[in-house]
């Protein structure tokens, strides 16, 4: 039986879909990412659209926070007042982030935050079991660190081969490496990439990189394999003669990849802080890192107060220059 398990961490909200002992869906909500999808928002014009550009607003958010929105009037002025629906997260990328995107709301429209993650996953009407730091560790139990490594090096194992995945400004590649016969090979690489994509929540556009296939038919026995592995909606081309397929689905967020792949403090905080709240122990608990996780965690000083309130303990936080990842709490 599916069910969605649920855990309300510090600094990070995560959740995962589990079905058959396995995690097929993984998704992770981090404190200060920007308002979401669905939130109403008053907004300021900053600046009017341009060559058929969004308009800029700065948001009534902290941080005023700015977002590109579509089909401004023109009489509207700079500074103007708008009531604007978040549409898409901003995203951050390499060398540089995308603002948010959003619309103008309806006339009357009631100012909301927009679903978190917790009211996401219940939406889906699977069970959702909310895991307490005290519980069994079924996250784990399910394979919750396997799963971040393998987002971390890009690197995703499946039998007969393995896929390496990337994000980059203008897509997510996912190239299938393995030995023998090149068609299965490619059909058991499009079931893994699909399943990948699934659990990842990877949208926006994805380039596949099969191994080549000089015929048509495997070709198209390619484009069968995805299109029955890959829930719909999302568009695709057809494998080229070199093996190259591209795939764009909806996105409103973003994916599991970008956020553990781009963001790696915080990644490390939100895992070391997870330990923290599950470490056996009395006294000082000490949480030990490299300088700019342990910088991450005391720039967050709510984060630590929680942590102390959680565990009963007084928090200390110590930098070590030599240890690599997420550190160890004790």
């Amino acid at each position: 039986m599916a069910e969605w398990l649920y855990e309300a961490g510090i600094g990070e909200a995560r959740a995962a879909l589990v079905e058959d002992g396995e995690i097929v869906e993984a998704r992770i909500e981090r404190e200060g990412e920007g308002p979401r999808p669905g939130a109403i928002l008053h907004a300021r014009l900053v600046e009017a659209g341009r060559g058929g550009k969004g308009a800029l607003v700065a948001l009534d958010w902290p941080g005023a926070p700015h977002a590109t929105v579509t089909e401004i009037p023109k009489a509207t002025s700079i500074g103007a007042s708008l009531l604007v629906e978040i549409t898409r997260m901003a995203l951050r990328e390499r060398a540089r982030d995308k603002p948010a995107r959003a619309r103008l709301a309806e006339p009357g429209t009631v100012v909301a935050s927009g679903p978190d993650l917790r009211m996401r996953i219940a939406a889906t009407g699977t069970a959702v079991v909310d895991l307490r730091p005290t519980d069994p560790d079924r996250l784990e139990q399910a394979g919750w660190s396997e799963l971040i490594d393998c987002v971390r090096t890009g690197h995703w194992p499946f039998a007969g081969g393995a896929l390496w995945v990337d994000a980059t400004p203008a897509m997510v590649l996912i190239d299938i490496d393995g030995e023998g016969d090149a068609l299965t090979l490619a059909k058991a690489g499009a079931d893994a990439a699909a399943a990948v994509i699934r659990r990842c929540d990877i949208g926006g556009s994805i380039a596949i990189d099969f191994p080549s296939l000089p015929d048509r038919a495997g070709r198209q026995a390619v484009d069968a394999a995805v299109d029955a592995a890959l829930a719909a909606p999302f568009e695709r081309t057809a494998v080229n003669g070199f093996g190259l397929m591209q795939i764009i689905r909806r996105r409103e967020r973003p994916s599991l990849i970008e956020q553990v792949r781009l963001d790696p403090v915080a990644t490390d905080a939100a895992l070391l802080l997870r330990q923290a709240e599950r470490a056996v122990g009395t006294g000082v608990l000490t949480l030990t890192a490299r300088g700019g996780v342990v910088d991450h965690v005391a720039a967050h000083p709510d984060w630590v107060e929680a942590l102390q309130n959680r565990t009963g303990r007084a928090v200390r936080l110590a930098a070590d220059p030599a240890i690599k990842g997420a550190g160890h709490a004790q």
